[in-house]
């Protein structure tokens, strides 16, 4: 059986043309980006099978769910997948033990991939299962309507902007619950979003979508520091690094953290020794020195190959290094290039504050 998301969506409505096509992986998280109004929602609606006029292909894991051709069009209570919205949809007239039950309990049991007990305790919930829903923060009606939608034991779980009503806590609270699900669960998940920073520490796979269509699909972190895309000249561009936990500083309250191309200090993080996080190196962050700046305030030089000049506009350039087999990103300016000569293949230093690195 083949493994992975493969579509190829036809549709038309007045104003709205979807001709989207695409293969993702079949399991971890797949983040489909891209502005509002450019059929993000409408492909996830085409892969639920909530949009009756649509035309072309759908196979989940080698399930075909949609074949226009062989007249195959598997019904939306048949397929089987977890939705949840931006705006939760629980019931107001349960409780979350209630609201969590829902779907498990109409799951017949051979099919029931886990239990209440897992979930409850992989989302935090246990606190929260006889609180009644109006009593409930944005965060916490979020983990209720993800843990309903696990309870039906999907095959494929879509989340459709899931955080964009939440303050910047309550995204953190729910993206460090989505991290557990993503390690924990062996099902594919995709993701819409318009906010990439939203994503980053969870996503493995990004596909950019503009006016209906797929333009570009591959792994997050070789997409992110791919210059010919629009995703590497924006404001918040940067590379995404995975690193290690090496050593906690609790004398200054800093994390090391250990990666191919060397060791890099962020402000302390909550983690243990030996796990994996996902680091987000903004390119205004980076700066350059052709020697070793020797004494410095600046806790992490790390020697690096220039391999890409890009210009950005007519003042800025960004710069594409390779550090231990690991891209990163610079942004400098136009005067700074000249100054310092940077030329592919030249040897520099890559200069990051710690304080502005957040994992």
């Amino acid at each position: 059986m083949s493994s992975g998301i493969a579509f190829h969506f036809r549709l038309i409505r007045e104003g709205f043309q979807l001709d989207a096509r695409a293969a993702l992986p079949g399991v971890g998280v797949s983040a489909l980006l891209g502005a509002s109004g450019c059929g993000k929602t409408s492909l996830l609606r085409c892969i639920a099978g909530l949009e009756p006029s649509v035309s072309g292909r759908l196979s989940v894991n080698g399930e075909t769910w949609l074949d226009s051709n062989q007249g195959i069009a598997v019904a939306t209570h048949q397929r089987s997948i977890g939705y949840v919205f931006q705006e939760t949809a629980l019931f107001p007239h349960l409780n979350v033990w209630e609201n969590l039950l829902y779907g498990w309990r109409r799951t017949p049991p051979g099919d029931r991939r886990s239990q209440p007990a897992q979930i409850i305790d992989m989302l935090g919930l246990r606190p929260l299962l006889t609180r009644h829903i109006d009593d409930l923060s944005g965060g916490e009606r979020q983990r209720v309507a993800i843990g309903r939608a696990l309870l039906n034991s999907p095959d494929l779980f879509l989340m459709d902007e899931p955080l964009a009503a939440l303050d910047r806590r309550r995204k953190r609270e729910i993206l460090h619950y989505l991290e557990k699900l993503h390690a924990e669960a062996a099902l594919p998940i995709l993701y819409v979003t318009h906010d990439l920073e939203d994503l980053v520490s969870v996503a493995d796979h990004l596909a950019l979508m503009e006016k209906g269509r797929i333009t570009q699909s591959g792994p997050i972190d070789e997409m992110m520091v791919n210059t010919q895309l629009s995703i590497a000249m924006e404001e918040d561009a940067g590379a995404l690094i995975t690193a290690r936990v090496e050593k906690q500083d609790t004398q200054f309250n800093l994390t090391r953290l250990g990666f191919a191309g060397g060791t890099i200090l962020v402000t302390q993080l909550d983690r243990g020794l030996g796990e994996q996080v996902k680091l987000r190196i903004h390119a205004k962050d980076v700066s350059l020195a052709l020697e070793h700046p020797g004494a410095t305030s600046i806790l992490n030089i790390l020697p690096a190959t220039i391999t890409e000049l890009t210009p950005q506009g007519n003042s800025r350039v960004i710069v594409r290094m390779d550090v231990g087999g690991v891209p990163i990103l610079s942004r400098v300016t136009r005067r700074s290039e000249a100054t310092l000569g940077l030329k592919p293949g030249m040897q520099v230093y890559a200069q990051i504050k710690s304080v502005a690195l957040q994992a």
